[in-house]
């Protein structure tokens, strides 16, 4: 691979070391997943190689103080998640009118993934919390066709939750959580005419989208490693035609588009690329022109742009901007454990 481009690894070290310590005020009206943005950057510190032990016992305390837990077993029973809030703010009580009382604010699917993963990330010993409440209030969030919704109260029902709860499942190692049949038909029932997944049936071939069902089935065990060579996967997903949408997303610049007639996006080399990788045909894509085009979306103030042409970094870019050199091995970087979205050793 052509790598006469240089990556400035301190650069981005020094990036999300700052983001650890200081939220800037563009971040402030997203205070309430404080969690997922720790998450980009404690993860994406680590994918560096440069997660100082010194935070560790602080990470710990801090993620483990925003997980919900039930008065008793029967609280269990009402439809509500425990599992982790997404901020400390997501943990005041809010008035019910109706009922002339206070009740918390529930947890979040995804504030649990991420929280997990932290935990994971930093080598916690994830059999030591309470994942009976997490797994059992988590089944009652899966709805009759498979899908999940994030929260007790009701919101969006789409393939980000089936993913979370397949992730959330895997890294407590145990699959009680959810109906595995059931998610994979609601899985099944969102592959498009194209080969790609939308995110709920019906709609259009989305990027992120189809990285959730392929890393989902995967984590569930519906399809094997490399699964491009297996005969398995034919009773599971239209390989063939996946194969050739995830082809089709890379633009002449060497970037990854989400979706069909839309402008290559920093995100998208690790949610396609992740796809590629998964079913074993990442040697497909043209490598050293999506490295350059990475490297074009890097920030002269450190941390990625979503497009080549912006100003200012984010954390969510910066992130998957790392992962995605993750994926293409730039050497100093931490290999992926590409299905949970987060660096490790340890294969699937």
């Amino acid at each position: 691979m052509d790598r006469s481009s240089e990556f400035d690894r301190m650069k981005h070290v020094a990036f999300l070391e700052m983001m650890m310590e200081w939220m800037p005020s563009p971040y402030e009206a997203q205070e309430i997943n404080r969690l997922t943005l720790a998450y980009f950057t404690i993860s994406g510190l680590a994918i560096l190689d440069a997660l100082d032990p010194v935070y560790k016992d602080r990470i710990i305390n801090w993620v483990l103080s925003l997980q919900a837990h039930p008065r008793d077993r029967a609280e269990l029973e009402n439809g509500q998640l425990y599992g982790f809030h997404g901020s400390r703010s997501s943990q005041f009580h809010r008035h019910d009118a109706k009922q002339q009382d206070s009740v918390p604010n529930g947890s979040h699917l995804a504030s649990t993934y991420c929280a997990l993963a932290i935990l994971r990330i930093i080598d916690y010993d994830l059999s030591s919390i309470d994942s009976e409440s997490i797994l059992i209030s988590m089944r009652h969030l899966q709805q009759p066709d498979g899908s999940f919704t994030p929260i007790h109260l009701g919101a969006e029902m789409d393939l980000r939750f089936v993913y979370c709860a397949a992730a959330i499942c895997y890294m407590l190692n145990d699959w009680t959580g959810m109906d595995k049949e059931k998610a994979k038909d609601y899985i099944l029932s969102c592959q498009s005419y194209d080969g790609g997944f939308g995110l709920v049936p019906g709609l259009e071939s989305h990027g992120g989208g189809t990285f959730c069902a392929v890393a989902a089935l995967r984590l569930m065990g519906f399809i094997e490693a490399d699964a491009l060579s297996k005969s398995t996967v034919a009773t599971t997903i239209n390989v063939p035609l996946l194969l050739e949408w995830c082809m089709q997303r890379q633009g002449v610049d060497g970037g990854f588009q989400g979706r069909a007639n839309k402008a290559s996006d920093t995100c998208y080399a690790f949610w396609v690329g992740g796809v590629l990788k998964i079913l074993g045909a990442y040697h497909f894509l043209d490598k050293d022109a999506l490295r350059r085009f990475l490297l074009s979306c890097e920030s002269q103030y450190s941390g990625f742009k979503k497009f080549p042409e912006d100003v200012m970094p984010d954390l969510y870019h910066s992130y998957y901007g790392l992962a995605a050199l993750s994926l293409l091995e730039e050497p100093g970087l931490i290999p992926l454990c590409v299905e949970l979205g987060i660096p490790t050793k340890d294969a699937i």
